[in-house]
């Protein structure tokens, strides 16, 4: 039997789920002498994950780290399921979908590095950026051409919502 096509998944999404260290932000923290630590995300993925919700995808971000900054910026985009400190994903992850009654086969979970696995062995759509390792990869049914924190979000949202005619940011035809 052939392998589907990463694409072929693209029309039964309902729901995103990233990790925020390497695929929100490129994986960088910048540590002040205070002791705070300090990420950098993309406007361009915040844009997609605002555009989602606005177009009633569910949205979930499961993230080891535990920085506020972080979840106050999801929270301005307008994401509810923010899970920070999460060292076991595997069990937001059935909290989430229990709560909303979401099949796995309707998620597309990005995510860069090993605590990631776990969850993108279950999910109907596992993807990772272009500098996730390489265990994250071989396991990815789509690997972005972009970096974390560089508008890998963004690639993936996009195409979800352009195969569902819910892109509203597609101006092409326009210009023809």
């Amino acid at each position: 039997m052939e392998e589907k096509s990463y694409k072929e998944y693209l029309e039964h999404i309902t729901t995103f789920i990233f990790d925020v260290d390497g695929v929100l932000t490129d994986g960088t923290v910048t540590v002040t002498t205070s002791g705070e630590m300090l990420r950098t995300m993309n406007v361009k993925d915040g844009y997609a994950i605002k555009t989602a919700i606005d177009a009633g995808f569910k949205m979930c971000i499961i993230s080891g780290g535990s920085n506020e900054g972080v979840r106050k910026r999801l929270e301005g985009l307008g994401v509810t399921d923010i899970f920070l400190g999460a060292h076991n994903k595997i069990d937001q992850l059935d909290a989430f979908l229990a709560k909303y009654d979401v099949k796995t086969e309707n998620v597309l979970y990005m995510g860069d590095d090993i605590p990631d696995y776990p969850v993108m062995l279950i999910v109907g759509l596992p993807t990772c950026p272009q500098d996730a390792v390489p265990e994250i990869k071989n396991i990815s049914k789509y690997v972005s051409h972009k970096n974390g924190g560089k508008g890998a979000v963004r690639d993936v949202i996009e195409q979800v919502m352009k195969v569902q005619g819910k892109w509203s940011g597609n101006f092409d035809a326009q210009y023809d």
